[in-house]
């Protein structure tokens, strides 16, 4: 008897789990919403959402939203970008403001343009409000070696044709940069280039540098501009100093040359001495000789000796008379 009393408390636990295990598997008020805001989805779709690991409310509410604006997007558009990783609120929320702005977008590029990585809200609202990038000092040389430094500030506006697989803001900078460069280094003066800064952006924008790129560049202006170093003076005095180092190698190459030539002149002069001194030596084994052999007589050898002591006293004299005149000047 307990038991069959206690059978419809039962009943109704039963029943109370069922149902909050389909209101919890089966997202009802989320399909109340839907209903409620004009949007046909059946409970089976959602049911299959679950199955196939789709949260509900990720697709439903974009959905919602893109039917409130009066955009034309399927369910399964937004449940197959939802499983290939995407964003789907934000691409709706681009779609929305592109049909507000009139720019005209499509579901499968504003997909694409968020699988690649890239904001296509932010995009979208760049389209309509251009962005300013601010470029750093660009260094320049005049062809008068006078240094000159530029800012630009450039705005541009995103190009959503381009923005899968196009350049973004470094490749811009970059390119206007170069042109700063090459405007610049054709300026004959840098006066010139003080004078009319502007030329520098007319001669820039000619150039077509937003090509291949995201953006489309709507102007660049010249933020400021100032004056740098004298590269041609510092280059010159570089060189300057350069021929000067490389003529003090050669002239000190010349001076070790000249020494050596004067030590082997020395060495030269000794090797003769010595010769001198052996053929000296040769003599009186010469004289020995011929006096031996008859060819000299005794008479030729004193006049020979009488030749040879004139000879050293007139050496003699000589050098005396170099030291009287030496102390005579020193006097």
């Amino acid at each position: 008897m307990l038991i069959y009393d206690l059978m419809p408390l039962i009943i109704i636990a039963i029943i109370i789990i069922a149902v909050v295990i389909l209101f919890t598997f089966i997202p009802v008020a989320l399909w109340i919403s839907a209903l409620a805001a004009g949007v046909k989805v059946s409970i089976f779709t959602l049911v299959g959402m679950r199955l196939r690991r789709v949260v509900p409310n990720r697709v439903i509410n974009p959905l919602i939203k893109a039917h409130k604006a009066g955009l034309n997007v399927k369910i399964n558009q937004l449940e197959s970008h939802y499983l290939a990783g995407g964003n789907v609120d934000r691409v709706v929320n681009a779609l929305i403001a592109a049909h507000r702005a009139n720019i005209e977008l499509s579901f499968e590029r504003a997909a694409a343009i968020d699988l690649a990585g890239r904001d296509v809200l932010e995009a979208v609202q760049m389209s309509v409000n251009p962005e300013v990038i601010e470029t750093p000092f660009i260094s320049g040389i005049a062809i008068d070696g006078i240094e000159v430094k530029a800012k630009a500030r450039i705005t541009v506006r995103a190009n959503i044709d381009r923005l899968v697989g196009g350049a973004g803001e470094e490749t811009i900078i970059a390119r206007v940069g170069e042109g700063v460069v090459s405007t610049i280094g054709g300026s004959e003066t840098h006066a010139k280039v003080l004078e009319n800064p502007d030329s520098i952006s007319h001669t820039v924008l000619e150039k077509g540098l937003d090509a291949g790129t995201a953006f489309e560049i709507l102007s660049i202006d010249i933020a400021d501009v100032d004056i740098g170093k004298n590269i041609g003076a510092i280059l010159q005095t570089d060189q300057a100093e350069a021929d000067k180092n490389i003529a003090q190698a050669k002239a000190e190459e010349r001076r070790a040359m000249a020494v050596a030539q004067e030590q082997e002149m020395v060495a030269r002069v000794q090797e003769m001495r010595a010769r001198v001194v052996e053929a000296e030596a040769d003599v009186p084994l010469a004289l020995a000789e011929a006096l031996r052999s008859g060819k000299m007589g005794v008479m030729d050898y004193l006049n020979y000796q009488n030749i040879n002591a004139d000879t050293d006293m007139r050496d003699s004299i000589g050098k005396l008379s170099k030291e009287n005149d030496d102390d005579h000047e020193n006097n």
